[in-house]
């Protein structure tokens, strides 16, 4: 998957990867998109040199990938994620990077405040659905499906799941006994790229989310099962509770309920830059 990032009328290529689920910018065109700099390459050089670390780090930070260039021919160029580019930008020094620095600060100094205190974190991310349109009563359900799945995770963790990997594929699990669908399967039937799946599901789909995570962990507090092979079985387990609640409610209204529905919609611009947030 490929496309094109406009910024200020200039064009910023870039490349979905699948298997990281992440898009990748092209460093060239960030570059030359906040500088004006009519030799890039150049440019990059002297940057890196003025930054030690960055260019320690530069094989981390940047990876070649295959991108069409002006001439129409498809070639590698350096490439890094949305966490890179953004590292990458702390080193220009141009009026045009200082918005994305002041923004970095900002963020910054928001999660220290949610890590001191919680409530805040929660609040922030009300206002942001609300920015973006999300109806109120789907606001509420989707903050309290993600207090479900933080207590799942917390009992997870307590029964020696400890890998995020691990956590992936429990997950997967839940969601194949309750719709069907992995989530990667689910994703791509809502036309979902880097966005959150929970952020596109209907009312409907949220419910009987909550209710498979909220069944496995009520699964893993009573039985017990310690490590990742059992945990799989009750992951198992708790989705099917929720999936079988969902064919039963299928059946009596005729209606599925996995959904190709999503709110990718064009946001509230003016509500969401009060925010002060960035997103894709």
């Amino acid at each position: 998957m490929t496309s094109i990032k406009l910024f200020e009328a200039k064009q910023v290529r870039s490349v979905w990867n699948e298997e990281e689920q992440k898009w990748y910018f092209s460093v060239q065109d960030v570059v030359e998109v906040l500088t004006d700099s009519q030799d890039v390459k150049q440019y990059v050089k002297k940057m890196r040199s003025r930054d030690p670390e960055m260019n320690a780090n530069w094989g981390t930070i940047c990876t070649p990938v295959e991108m069409t260039a002006a001439d129409g021919k498809r070639r590698k160029v350096q490439a890094s994620p949305a966490e890179g580019v953004l590292r990458i930008i702390q080193s220009i020094p141009s009026p045009k990077a200082e918005p994305f620095k002041r923004w970095l600060a900002k963020v910054g100094a928001e999660r220290l405040e949610e890590i001191e205190n919680p409530e805040v974190a929660a609040q922030r991310a009300r206002e942001l659905y609300k920015a973006k349109g999300y109806p109120e009563g789907w606001i509420e359900r989707r903050m309290r499906s993600i207090a479900i799945r933080e207590e799942l995770t917390d009992e997870w963790d307590v029964h020696g799941v400890r890998e995020q990997i691990e956590y992936a594929i429990l997950t997967a699990e839940i969601s194949k006994a309750t719709f069907g669908l992995t989530p990667s399967e689910y994703k791509r039937l809502k036309g979902l790229k880097s966005q959150n799946l929970r952020d596109h599901m209907t009312d409907l789909e949220l419910i009987f989310s909550m209710l498979s995570e909220a069944s496995t962990t009520e699964i893993v507090r009573t039985q017990h099962p310690q490590g990742f092979d059992k945990n799989k079985v009750a992951a198992r387990e708790g989705g099917k509770i929720a999936g079988n609640a969902r064919k039963e409610l299928e059946a009596k209204t005729g209606k599925k309920v996995v959904t190709s529905s999503n709110y990718l919609p064009a946001l509230n611009v003016k509500a969401l830059e009060k925010t002060g947030k960035i997103d894709d």
